[in-house]
């Protein structure tokens, strides 16, 4: 004898209203400008699904610090060196942007081989010269607030992609890093992630610092639904 059984499904359909896509005067997504209108604040954590558009949406907001806000140089930070890719050039005035997002070949640490001495070294330069925006890797970062102190990253952006990476935990180095400098109270700080939680379970910030971090949260539903 043979037992049928009914099993159950999910079916989730979504409007697809092209608002996810569809881009402002100054050539912003719906993510974007919604994060772009928080673009004062000293710490900002964008939580917003992959190809949402939170590399752009940093340039927007660092390019306004820059200009705007008093803030001398961008530190974009980056997991792996194939990321940053997603912080290269980007023509934003031709999409209606007052200004491009342009970095020197040089301050490309992901592409760039690094001064003699290193990449760690190059940090140290670009720290010392009228330039405005470099991209590293987590290490590269962590190996130059070791050897140079937090003091140096004053009154500049640090914007840490893929922030899940960072832990409250004491044996995570970036994490404690960037908790010095939140005590300091001396830099701006642009956390993205796509996902707020570790597998460890770690905290990603102590309760205290995430406090002082405003949030932009864009979902997955929102996301899709836009397409």
């Amino acid at each position: 004898m043979t037992i049928k059984r009914n099993i159950p499904s999910v079916s989730v359909s979504f409007a697809h209203n092209g608002k996810s896509s569809t881009p402002n005067a100054l050539g912003m997504r719906e993510m974007q400008e919604r994060a772009y209108e928080r673009r004062g604040e000293q710490y900002l954590l964008i939580k917003s699904p992959p190809a949402s558009g939170k590399s752009r949406a940093l340039m927007f907001i660092a390019l306004d610090k820059l200009q705007n806000q008093g803030i001398k140089q961008a530190i974009v930070v980056v997991p792996e060196k194939s990321i940053g890719s997603s912080f290269n050039d980007e023509p934003l005035s031709k999409f209606g942007f007052w200004s491009d997002w342009v970095v020197q070949p040089k301050w490309n640490l992901c592409n760039a081989p690094g001064e003699d001495g290193g990449k760690v070294k190059s940090v140290s330069s670009f720290l010392a010269s009228q330039d405005k925006i470099l991209i590293c890797t987590h290490a590269t970062f962590r190996f130059a607030v070791e050897k140079f102190g937090i003091e140096v990253f004053d009154d500049r952006l640090i914007a840490v992609d893929e922030f899940h990476h960072v832990s409250s935990n004491p044996d995570n180095k970036l994490g404690g890093y960037l908790g010095q400098m939140i005590g300091r109270d001396k830099v701006h700080i642009v956390a993205m992630t796509g996902s707020y939680f570790r597998g460890d379970t770690d905290a990603v910030l102590s309760p205290q610092d995430e406090a002082k971090f405003d949030t932009v949260t864009y979902t997955y539903y929102e996301q899709l639904n836009g397409y």
